[in-house]
């Protein structure tokens, strides 16, 4: 059994897309008021959030807060992927602020892997 939960939750953008996320929560104390916020590699080229599992379940066996998810026109996200990136822009941003209000955060690390 790990010691983290996963938490699957459709946070929506400005522009009305639905981004499938994932949320991994220590079960034991929480370290600090820090979030990770993990942005996978462009869409186009096959980013995904999987990708990154193995460092947000490290982070919460760790007592970090994580949080993973697809960016539009990937897995179950609603919306299409861009060319240029700019909309992905707006996923990012749209999932900071999601944390900044339901995870009662006030530090928020990004971490993009090829993003």
């Amino acid at each position: 059994m790990s010691n983290y939960t996963v938490e699957r939750i459709k946070v929506a953008t400005p522009d009305k897309v639905e981004l499938m996320t994932k949320v991994f929560k220590p079960n034991e104390e929480i370290k600090d008021n820090l979030v990770v916020v993990l942005v996978h590699p462009y869409s186009i080229l096959g980013g995904r959030q999987a990708l990154l599992k193995g460092i947000a379940s490290g982070l919460a066996q760790n007592g970090h807060r994580a949080v993973t998810f697809d960016m539009r026109g990937v897995g179950e996200s609603t919306g299409r992927a861009s060319l240029t990136g700019f909309a992905e822009v707006k996923d990012v941003i749209a999932v900071c602020n999601w944390v900044s209000e339901h995870l009662d955060s006030h530090r928020i690390l990004l971490v993009g892997s090829s993003a």
